[in-house]
């Protein structure tokens, strides 16, 4: 056969690469041609060409965020977790040799035929939209946090002058120009996380609604509130303006206005709605559950510390870049805005524990590993390096059991001495690679928390695991 797929997930990084090489692998083992289009972080490589889907027997689509299946009417078509496609590449694709996978245009059409229950266990079994919609946001925002963090850091740390209330940079000076900037930045993040959410659940349309709604949301001046909703509000302003937009697509209007809906009526409607809803509605309440959270965490002080640090480091390594993973990593993200570096800094930690650690145990003790797995382990300790949790994927894979709660509780560790050394980080990301760009506070103890957490989890992992047979 000859099959295409296109894989993406949140962040465009590490998933969308492992899943696109695992689904032609799997293909080529089989004996079949597959082409694979990556939607990653800087943009769709290796396109597939209106030939190459015309010539196709099948289409797999492995991403967690929207994908435009429009070009794909009338193909057999196959929609799963970017996950699913690197742990169970040839199941996918045996689906296709057994037939099993229905057209999709005829797919929206036999819908209606179906049994309400049939439809329900359709929609259970596929990904959350929720959290499909979520991430959406979440991929377009993570390069405003990046740049507004990095250059925040870099003019405080290159252009600070220390004073009684810390670092401060001179007025008119190049650095505090610099500073301004990643300030700039750092003011897109919630109206860009909205924007995308709403676009995820109903397409350009939505655009421009979830932005104002996010604009709305991250100033309380609006509603009369000191402090703003936040990335909470942001996120809720996506889906009010996201459904809302839906909804007014669904209205029948006549002929001559169809052309005006989506450029005129739509955007203006949707954006009064979300923002009358938000300010005289939802806003105040959302300020003030943020700034409850603000509160709490700056009154945070030892126990309350440590237990922060252990759920937000076993999140992280729980599912290496998956669901879980992304809900510790967004709070974090969110928290650098608002002020609180001092969050993301264990989870910069918790995020390069797991390959780095496993790294580690392939070189301690290789008996415990395949061959396989001892290639495996030099590539987690590159990706670890550079803060990608998905470096430890393969071995979990393998052995789950054992595996995932030693990862875990390496991570919890480190995350722990992080959070109780004052390791801040100004951008959403981790390893060793962010205090390159010195966006690291406390730099010292950021490295020791990485060491002692990825020895931890390398001892553990020896001490549960089996060794492999001598043929291996």
């Amino acid at each position: 056969m000859k099959l295409v797929a296109i894989t993406s997930c949140p962040n465009g990084i590490a998933h969308t690469y492992m899943a696109a090489e695992k689904l032609a692998k799997a293909a080529e083992k089989k004996g079949h041609e597959m082409k694979v289009e990556t939607q990653g972080s800087i943009g769709v490589e290796n396109e597939l060409t209106p030939e190459d889907i015309e010539n196709a027997d099948g289409v797999i689509i492995a991403a967690d965020k929207q994908v435009d299946k429009s070009r794909f009417h009338g193909k057999r078509v196959l929609e799963v977790s970017v996950t699913d496609g690197i742990r169970r590449p040839e199941e996918l694709i045996a689906q296709f040799e057994r037939n099993e996978v229905p057209v999709y245009a005829e797919q929206v059409a036999s819908a209606k035929l179906k049994s309400i229950t049939e439809v329900k266990k359709e929609r259970s079994q596929k990904q959350n939209p929720i959290y499909r919609n979520l991430m959406n946001g979440v991929s377009y925002m993570i390069p405003f946090v990046v740049i507004g963090g990095l250059l925040i850091a870099l003019s405080l740390a290159i252009g600070g002058e220390p004073t009684e209330k810390g670092l401060v940079i001179p007025q008119g000076s190049i650095w505090n120009n610099i500073l301004n900037v990643g300030v700039a930045s750092f003011t897109f993040m919630v109206p860009i996380l909205s924007g995308f959410i709403a676009v995820s659940i109903a397409d350009r349309p939505g655009l421009a609604p979830g932005m104002v709604g996010g604009y709305i949301a991250a100033n309380g001046s609006f509603y009369g509130s000191q402090a703003g909703a936040g990335f909470i509000g942001g996120i809720i302003a996506g889906f009010l303006a996201g459904y809302i937009v839906k909804a007014i697509k669904r209205i029948r209007v006549p002929q001559m206005i169809q052309p005006v809906m989506p450029i005129l009526i739509i955007p203006l409607c949707s954006s009064l709605l979300v923002a009358a809803i938000f300010i005289f509605v939802l806003g105040q309440p959302i300020a003030g559950i943020m700034e409850g959270l603000t509160s709490w965490l700056n009154g945070m002080q030892g126990a309350s510390k440590v237990v922060l640090a252990m759920i937000l480091g076993a999140m992280i390594a729980f599912d290496m870049g998956g669901p879980v993973n992304k809900v510790a990593f967004l709070f974090g993200s969110a928290m650098i805005a608002e002020g609180h570096a001092d969050i993301m800094g264990p989870i910069a930690v918790a995020i390069c524990i797991p390959p780095l650690g496993l790294g580690l145990a392939t070189l301690l003790n290789k008996s415990k590993f395949t061959n396989e797995e001892r290639e495996a382990g030099k590539a987690a300790l590159a990706m670890g390096l550079v803060g990608i949790t998905e470096g430890a994927i393969p071995f979990a894979a393998r052995d789950p059991l054992r595996v995932i709660p030693s990862i875990m509780i390496g991570s919890m560790v480190g995350a722990v001495i992080a959070m109780l050394s004052g390791v801040a980080d100004h951008v959403p990301h981790g390893g060793p690679i962010v205090a390159v760009f010195q966006a690291v506070d406390n730099v010292l103890m950021f490295f020791v928390s990485i060491i002692v957490g990825m020895i931890v989890t390398a001892l553990l992992v020896n001490v549960v695991k089996k060794p492999v047979d001598v043929e291996n």
